[in-house]
C-alpha cells in the first residue's frame, strides 16, 4: 500500500476545483487512473480522498457491521453522508461538491496534507489552528497513541 507524503498549500476556486500540485499528482499516478473517494472526516471539519483500495478495505469493514443494530445503521449513515467519487480533470484539478466544500469550509486558501494511505483537504485558516498545539501536548498525544507499542508491532507493520 502507498503512502501519500507532503503538505500542500493551494487555492480553490469559485466553482469548487483545486488545482493539485505537481508531486501530489504524481504520487496519485500509483493509483492506475482509479477515481477517488472524497468525504467529509469523522472527527474534523475538513475532507479526507481515499484511494479505492483502502476505501474499499474500510467499507468491507463497515459493511461487515450489523446493519440491525441501530447505532450501526446510524453510523453507518453519518460515515457514508456526502461520499463522492472523484477523479482528476485533463489539467489536474479535483472538482470538490458545493455540499463538501461547505462542510469543511473550503474558501480561497486550503491546504492539502498527507495522512497515510489518504489525503486530506483543509481550510489553511482551520488546518493551522488544529495543528498548533504545543510541543508537550504533542509530545503526550504521541506518548499515548504510540507508547504501547513494542518494535515487535512495528516490525509486523512491515
Amino acid at each position: 500500500m502507498k503512502n501519500f507524503i507532503g503538505t500542500y498549500e493551494c487555492k480553490i476556486d469559485d466553482k469548487g476545483r483545486i488545482k493539485l500540485p505537481a508531486s501530489l499528482t504524481k504520487q496519485m499516478e500509483h493509483f492506475a487512473d482509479q477515481p477517488f473517494i472524497i468525504k467529509r472526516s469523522v472527527f474534523q471539519k475538513c475532507l479526507e480522498v481515499y484511494p479505492m483500495a483502502p476505501w474499499d478495505k474500510l467499507m468491507a469493514k463497515i459493511n461487515a457491521l450489523n446493519r440491525f443494530v441501530k447505532k450501526n445503521a446510524d453510523f453507518i449513515r453519518m460515515f457514508t453522508a456526502g461520499v463522492k467519487t472523484v477523479e482528476m480533470d485533463n489539467v489536474g484539478r479535483l472538482q470538490i461538491s458545493k455540499d463538501l466544500t461547505q462542510f469543511a469550509n473550503l474558501n480561497k486558501e486550503i491546504v492539502i496534507t498527507s495522512a497515510g494511505e489518504l489525503f486530506e483537504i483543509w481550510d489553511k485558516e482551520s488546518y493551522e489552528q488544529v495543528i498548533a498545539v504545543s510541543e508537550i501536548d504533542f509530545a503526550n498525544l504521541a506518548e499515548d497513541v504510540m507508547g504501547n507499542l513494542d518494535s515487535e508491532d512495528f516490525k509486523n507493520q512491515e
